[in-house]
């Protein structure tokens, strides 16, 4: 795992890596930083970068928001058709992206969204595995909280707000860095529903500059690395909540 992002990195401070033709001269020639100064000079990288921030924030805020509300109403309410709506949610767990592709392409353009801000985030703001994982957290939180919050006249949303979210963040955690990771690396959906530099994301502006610069993998692994380091740091911050919100409920004291 950790080999690739090596290999990036030497490339990326490495001018015309290609040029070596083997590992040892490759390692021990010269290093530079002109490839990152470049990439992030060049082709509206700066763009790319804030359009991947943008859209991954505001999908991971409406995960979190949509995912917790919907995972609520299947943990703790009863409704008619509840246990049909959540086989559905399952079933649609196993849908591969790509067969939406065609449909959802023709929804955005119905829509007048393609080439903005909606078709990258609206489409997005909520989940079924974000759904799921919810539901399957919430349900470990006993009843009998909220039962006592009601008898002191805690209404819906202070119980959602001031109960459930709080005893939920080491999920909430979890879902926040699958939700920005997807959200960040996404290439396929950016890719058809944006056709201007001003609206593309980090991965797609990092496909055209393939194209551009040829066989440059100096300046391509240089901007490559920089798309990776925010990623990296949000994991080297939250790795202790990520590990605790997976194995929850795994142990009995």
């Amino acid at each position: 795992m950790v080999f690739p992002v090596f290999w990036m990195l030497l490339l990326s401070l490495k001018e015309y890596p290609e040029k070596y033709q083997t590992f040892h001269e490759l390692l021990f020639s010269d290093f530079t930083l002109m490839n990152y100064f470049d990439a992030l000079q060049s082709d509206s990288f700066d763009k790319y970068f804030l359009n991947s921030l943008f859209v991954a924030t505001f999908v991971t805020a409406g995960n979190l928001l949509f995912c917790t509300l919907v995972a609520y109403a299947f943990a703790r309410k009863e409704f008619i058709g509840k246990a049909i709506l959540f086989a559905t949610l399952l079933g649609v767990m196993i849908i591969p992206p790509h067969v939406i592709m065609i449909p959802l392409y023709r929804m955005m353009v119905g829509y007048g969204w393609i080439n903005s801000y909606y078709s990258l985030i609206v489409p997005w703001l909520v989940t079924p595995f974000g759904i799921f994982l919810m539901r399957q957290y919430i349900l470990t939180i006993p009843r009998e909280i909220e039962d006592a919050a009601r008898i002191d006249g805690a209404g819906f949303w202070y119980i959602i707000f001031r109960i459930i979210v709080p005893l939920s963040k080491p999920m909430l955690t979890v879902l926040a860095i699958y939700t920005f990771l997807s959200n960040w690396n996404s290439f396929l959906f950016p890719y058809l529903f944006t056709n201007t530099e001003k609206f593309r994301t980090l991965p797609v502006g990092l496909a055209f500059y393939l194209g551009k610069q040829s066989i440059d993998w100096g300046h391509l692994m240089a901007g490559a690395a920089i798309s990776a380091f925010p990623i990296i740091v949000i994991f080297i911050i939250f790795q202790r909540q990520i590990i605790k919100g997976l194995t929850s409920g795994a142990l009995k004291e």
